[in-house]
């Protein structure tokens, strides 16, 4: 069927319905198995509902549903991708369709990195009005079937709710049952989706005319309190900031305030200047909505895109609250799920280009510290998939070393800890520069590394102890210890806690010879691990029962 298959190549697509009649009628169907989320939500600190201002992000690109639409990817130049998942708390696949279901490839590159993924009901014009007066002014039986199949289609596919955005003139009888569909279609979410999320858009008001308020207030407050969240319209001013914070009360971190990236309209900031918008908005302690930041890649060109996606994201880093790593195993190879060659244990496997965003790795902060460290996307080598961590930066006159901080982590600590690390130095000299791992702990009191014997670490920092070769036990897991090739370097390492909670997990580079100059450096990190021992040594859980479907042979 056309609806799950492309029609040129056969291959399983991505797909979005049309219409009332269309949303009735979805069924589960073995068709469709491609679709479904393969990636359960990962943990994380601090988790969503913590009381904190927010960041959504809502991805509008050309219409939706372009080469992200093909599940088992593409052989696309250029392709767009968003990788700074630490730093945002939910995403949004917005398109124009009636009931937007997230292409599966998001949704599982999302929830590797922790973050839920909303698609979009959408109702605008004329037939807008139509299909709203057909199903809420109908009455409860037509409103609670829609509410029904909007919580069974998150469920199915998992993904984790709804953005619902009314954009026409609703009826009196359609607009008094607007704000019980919305209560309604929450529950069902919530029931059905642990987690999940209903958020309104600012549009319709509470007699039924479509006019966009850009605040909180109390022409739009009824559709508020019905659901998880309000996204304002773009055109506020710092006055309304100031209303809807003192309206939300206690709530007002589920107000997220709208932002587009394009700068459309009557607007603060925009583009490179989106830092002015979050500055006044984090000012009162309000959540934002990020609309449409491919503006990046749209309106500044495929050319340069990973070098401006990290230039924007850079400027809002201040305002945008990081999130850490709770669960182990930790490991990543920093595949941006994209690559112009495929590599794999550090060697060009087969060139060309290609795109699938679920074999997207878990994604690293990006730290930049002015003049000093910029950390990249590599594509033109990696140790597996199609990009490796580029750090570069210059370790100042009379200093040692540099610490690159990759990942924030809120855990306790297991006993015992493997460490895993594969990298290349790059430049004229390469081997004035050693590269090593350093774990630091938050500072508990109880807190020591190794033998009971030894005095706890000033300010929590552990350098874990270099393994020459893997454990007996773990030889085979580890091969990670002797495995470098093709320029790349492989470590590997051991660290003991007692009583410790993880906080970073950083890498240090340093000159093996100390000097009055400033050095400049280029390391590329291709793979780290971080495992627990003992759930390493044991034994893995024995599979059953596998089946293949959707065979298709060629």
């Amino acid at each position: 069927p056309a609806r799950y298959f492309d029609t040129k190549t056969t291959e399983p697509i991505s797909f979005f319905l049309s219409g009332l009649e269309e949303l009735l009628a979805w069924q589960p169907n073995s068709n469709d198995d491609f679709n479904v989320s393969a990636v359960p939500l990962a943990k994380r600190q601090p988790p969503l509902h913590s009381r904190r201002p927010r960041t959504l992000v809502c991805h509008d690109m050309r219409g939706g549903y372009l080469e992200d639409r093909f599940i088992q990817g593409s052989a696309t130049r250029n392709p767009y991708v968003f990788y700074h998942w630490r730093y945002i708390d939910i995403f949004v696949y917005f398109s124009h369709h009636t009931v937007t279901i997230p292409p599966v490839v998001w949704t599982n590159a999302a929830h590797r990195n922790g973050v839920p993924v909303l698609g979009t009901f959408i109702t605008e014009w004329t037939d807008g009005e139509k299909l709203c007066e057909a199903f809420l002014a109908g009455g409860e039986e037509a409103y609670s079937a829609v509410a029904e199949q909007l919580a069974r289609i998150a469920q199915h596919y998992r993904f984790d709710g709804w953005l619902v955005n009314i954009e026409n003139t609703l009826s009196a009888a359609a607009v008094g049952n607007l704000p019980l569909f919305l209560q309604e279609l929450t529950a069902r979410v919530h029931s059905a989706v642990p987690g999940g999320l209903v958020i309104w858009y600012d549009s319709v008001l509470k007699n039924g005319t479509l006019r966009w308020q850009n605040e909180l207030n109390d022409e739009n407050r009824m559709f508020f309190d019905a659901c998880d969240g309000l996204f304002t319209n773009y055109n506020w001013k710092e006055e309304q900031l100031e209303r809807t914070r003192r309206l939300a009360g206690q709530r007002q971190n589920d107000v997220y305030v709208g932002v587009d990236v394009f700068a459309r309209g009557d607007v603060i900031g925009g583009g490179f200047d989106t830092d002015k918008s979050l500055r006044l908005i984090r000012q009162y302690g309000l959540s934002a909505a990020i609309f449409a930041p491919g503006w990046v890649y749209e309106h500044l060109g495929k050319e340069n895109f990973l070098q401006n996606e990290n230039r924007f994201w850079g400027l809002l880093a201040e305002y945008l609250s990081t999130h850490s790593i709770c669960t182990l195993p930790l490991a990543t190879s920093f595949s941006l799920g994209m690559g112009t060659s495929t590599f794999l244990d550090g060697k060009d496997e087969e060139s060309g280009p290609w795109y699938d965003l679920s074999a997207q790795d878990i994604q690293p902060l990006y730290p930049e510290h002015q003049g000093r460290l910029t950390t990249s996307c590599c594509l033109r080598d990696a140790w597996c998939g199609g990009s490796s961590l580029q750090l570069q930066g210059t370790i100042p006159a009379g200093e040692e070393r540099v610490a690159v901080r990759l990942f924030s982590l809120q855990m306790p600590a297991p006993p015992k800890l493997f460490v895993t690390l594969l990298y290349k130095m790059e430049g004229p000299q390469p081997d004035d520069f050693t590269v090593a791992l350093e774990v630091t702990t938050w500072d508990t009191g109880t807190c020591l590394e190794g033998n009971p014997t030894s005095l706890p670490e000033p300010n929590g920092r552990h350098y874990p102890r270099f393994l020459p070769a893997p454990p007996p036990g773990l030889a085979k897991l580890l091969a990670a210890c002797h495995r470098g090739s093709h320029g790349w370097t492989s470590r590997c390492y051991e660290l003991e806690l007692q009583d410790c909670s993880l906080r970073d997990l950083s890498v240090i580079v340093s000159r093996q010879q100390p000097s009055l100059q400033e050095t400049s450096f280029t390391c590329l990190l291709g793979e780290v691990r971080v495992l627990d021992t003992a759930s390493v040594a044991a034994s893995p859980l024995q599979v059953h029962s596998v089946t293949a479907s959707q065979l298709w042979w060629q």
